[in-house]
């Protein structure tokens, strides 16, 4: 019977061969299919369809078949035939696009960076296990920092680790509409991860294990403050509302203003008061102390900008800036003025900023643009301004001349992405501008001797010390940032001085968000808004970190401490309350005390206190 089957199949042609063989793969293949008897047994493997497991004879084979849990078994996964189907220890199938701690491999080779991209050491092997500590002890054994000498606070500084991942973004073409897909580059601060494992894991999709890992390395502050805990001082007077108090950028000054129309000065180490200066006619809406601290500016809601000498509490000009209500000021930060200080930008709810020149009192240039309130306006360190307003949008405009830039006041670009009005804006670099050429002692480096603060020796030493601080924070290539908040309940991740599109969009808040705030190493920044939370985020991915709950009001307003190690929070509840960062999502304290609603809250530069100020018309000196 063999020989005569063979003989029908030899004499039949190629085509008829070939469906003859066909059709008894199916009828096989349908035997297959069947049901089996219930064994008991996982039938899990590989499935021998049609008597051959590959060739074109058998294309319909599956290659591998799992148990149906009835007794028979499910072919499937067409033409993969050599896959390996994964189970954990119950016998579920594992997804392959889960990652287990398996998976990840016990070393990975290393290659440090410091901020200016310059390499540290070789590339080495490093265990996964190692967190943020092992790290940093590496990178300080590699800087020749030994930590067993304790003369110095070198072996003590404490290091945060960044490592750069490309993410894949699908936006469509404005003009053609068509789906493109863009590549940018985050930088993950690893120091939240336990341990490097946990950080592959997260991101095992963004980078690859068999190549070199780049960490950059960041020195975190070199002092540490210590937490408030207790009210040292009242401070009675104002006779309204207090809506804003504020420290000197070297911590020895403090200033608050509110609806009594006065301007207050403290002295800070006795918390008792100073000058009481009288100019405004109605509430003093918005305050700013200069960079250099020589100068302090303030607005009501009439419109009229005035300047105060701290020490010795004398109005030194008043100007009427705007038809309505100030809304906002800032002054032009010192390392791109020479040191001058001279030059302030006012925002308002008719819609426009003008940018003044203190000395002269006149106006340099009026930023027309808006169709709605300006809400808040920021000085950025690469001599740009940026404006947010009610209009849903932000514009950024150029602050200086020469070097192709235009003149001043030119509108660069406008951000659009909100879909409710802008309230507050934060740049990356806001402490380091508002804080100028003083240290975290409220000293200049080799100005010890020079006293006289208008003097010319002491403004160019200053100027130099404010140059090389921003320089330091900047390092090379680290892009300036800018986060906005608005009524729609999100927040907007910018890079404006390269681009009008947002980095990323930020979502959690299920109110209107009302202020922000950099954390003075822009590692991080804070949201604060009416639905009672405080929320924290990864300062240069935009990603979100945790949640601070606590408060049963609005969160008004955050201040973090120079070391960005805490934050500050005052509320509608009447309390202000201290955070730990990163790790707090509940408050470390509650600063209990004022009678009503808090308004106002300030961190000291120098770390020494914070004050509060509140509605019921007191200010509140905290310390350690």
């Amino acid at each position: 019977n063999i020989s005569l089957t063979y003989l029908s199949c030899t004499l039949c042609p190629p085509s008829q061969r070939l469906n003859q063989r066909t059709m008894e793969a199916e009828s096989t293949t349908s035997v297959t299919a069947a049901a089996v008897p219930n064994t008991g047994k996982d039938l899990s493997g590989v499935a021998w369809t049609g008597g051959s497991l590959v060739g074109s004879l058998n294309p319909i084979n599956h290659g591998f078949r799992t148990a149906d849990g009835k007794g028979g078994y499910i072919i499937n996964n067409t033409h993969k035939r050599y896959k390996r189907t994964r189970r954990d220890a119950d016998g579920n199938v594992i997804d392959e696009n889960d990652i287990q701690d398996d998976d990840i491999p016990g070393n990975v080779v290393v290659q440090f960076r410091d901020r200016e991209g310059e390499t540290v050491g070789e590339a080495m092997d490093v265990p996964t296990t190692a967190g943020t500590d092992e790290l940093g002890t590496l990178i300080r054994s590699l800087l020749n920092e030994d930590d067993e000498d304790h003369s110095t606070n070198k072996a003590h500084v404490p290091y945060a680790f960044f490592a750069k991942i490309e993410r894949i973004t699908k936006t469509t073409n404005p003009s053609t509409g068509e789906p493109v897909l863009k590549t940018h580059t985050d930088e993950i601060d690893i120091t939240d991860f336990n341990s490097l494992k946990a950080f592959l894991k997260e991101y095992h999709k963004q980078i690859s294990t068999e190549q070199t890992l780049e960490l950059t390395y960041q020195p975190l502050a070199l002092f540490k403050v210590r937490p408030v805990t207790r009210c040292t001082d009242t401070l009675p007077g104002h006779t309204e509302a207090i809506l804003h108090v504020s420290y000197s950028p070297d911590g020895k000054h403090l200033a608050s203003g509110g609806g009594d129309a006065t301007v207050r000065f403290w002295d800070v180490n006795t918390s008792t008061p100073r000058h009481t200066c009288k100019g405004h006619k109605d509430h003093v809406l918005s305050t700013s102390w200069s960079p250099d601290g020589k100068r302090f500016a303030s607005g009501d809601k009439r419109g009229f900008l005035i300047l105060w000498e701290p020490t010795k509490g004398e109005s030194i000009g008043s100007i009427k800036a705007h038809s309505k209500w100030i809304t906002g000021m800032a002054w032009e930060p010192m390392h791109r003025n020479n040191g001058k200080c001279e030059r302030l930008i006012t925002s308002s709810k008719d819609g426009l900023a003008k940018i003044w020149n203190v000395r002269t009192k006149r106006c340099e240039a009026t930023l027309a643009g808006h169709t709605d309130s300006i809400e808040s306006v920021k000085w950025g360190g690469e001599g740009l301004i940026y404006t947010a307003s009610r209009d849903r949008t932000i514009k950024v405009w150029n602050a200086e001349e020469g070097d192709g830039k235009g003149r001043v006041g030119l509108l660069v670009r406008t951000l659009v992405g909100h879909g409710h009005r802008v309230n507050t804006l934060a740049v990356s670099c806001d402490y380091i501008c508002r804080t100028g050429p003083f240290d975290h002692y409220g000293k200049i480096a080799d100005l010890d001797k020079l006293k006289d603060r208008d003097s010319d020796e002491w403004r160019e030493a200053a100027y130099k010390a404010a140059v090389a601080k921003y320089n330091a924070f900047k390092g090379t290539g680290e892009q300036e940032r800018l986060i906005s908040g608005s009524d729609d309940f999100t927040l907007m991740l910018w890079h404006p001085t390269e681009n009008k599109r947002p980095i990323k969009r930020l979502t959690g808040h299920q109110q209107a968000v009302n202020h922000l705030a950099f954390s003075p190493d822009s590692r991080f920044f804070a949201s604060a808004s009416f639905d009672k939370k405080i929320k924290l985020w990864n300062g240069r991915s935009g990603d979100f970190v945790t949640t601070m709950t606590g408060h049963v009001g609005a969160v008004y307003q955050v201040a973090w401490s120079s070391d960005a190690r805490f934050l500050v929070s005052a509320s509608k509840d009447s309390t202000a309350k201290l955070w730990e960062v990163p790790s707090g999502k509940k408050a470390k304290e509650t600063l209990p005390g004022h009678a009503d609603e808090v308004y106002a809250l300030d961190w000291s530069p120098n770390g020494a206190s914070v004050a509060t100020g509140s509605k019921d018309r007191t200010i509140k000196i905290w310390k350690h």
